[in-house]
């Protein structure tokens, strides 16, 4: 079970048995598996994707970044791994799929922040 003892303790206090608990428990782990497979296959099928990403060598409101590989893995809630671009990559520290086109990714550093990426500049709009 991954969720910790605070949160164990809650969810006993809230009324839902240690079953229940580890049932639910199970579920996150699915869902994180399911979102990070999600993740992987979006851009899996894109050479190119473009961000809301603030970059300060780039005149463009949402710029172009040529994809190389993004490479998750899942630990219980949390998604972790490493998106590499042609000429740099940063680490990934979660992410969500929002729709068909866009995903939200948290990068670490040199980014440290959510960033969106899309199959379409017209998806960030």
């Amino acid at each position: 079970m991954h969720f910790d003892q605070r949160t164990q303790r809650a969810l006993r206090e809230a009324g839902l048995s240690t079953d229940e608990i580890r049932e639910t428990s199970k579920r996150v782990v699915e869902a994180t598996e399911d979102d990070a497979e999600e993740l992987g296959a979006f851009f899996a099928d894109l050479e190119t994707v473009y961000s809301d990403m603030d970059q300060a060598h780039s005149a463009e409101e949402f710029p172009e970044h040529e994809v190389e590989y993004l490479d998750l893995f899942t630990h219980a809630n949390d998604i972790r791994g490493y998106l590499r671009f042609s000429t740099w990559g940063v680490p990934v520290e979660g992410g969500r799929v929002l729709s068909t086109d866009l995903v939200e990714l948290s990068l670490g550093p040199t980014v440290d922040g959510r960033v969106q990426f899309a199959a379409s500049r017209e998806a960030l709009r």
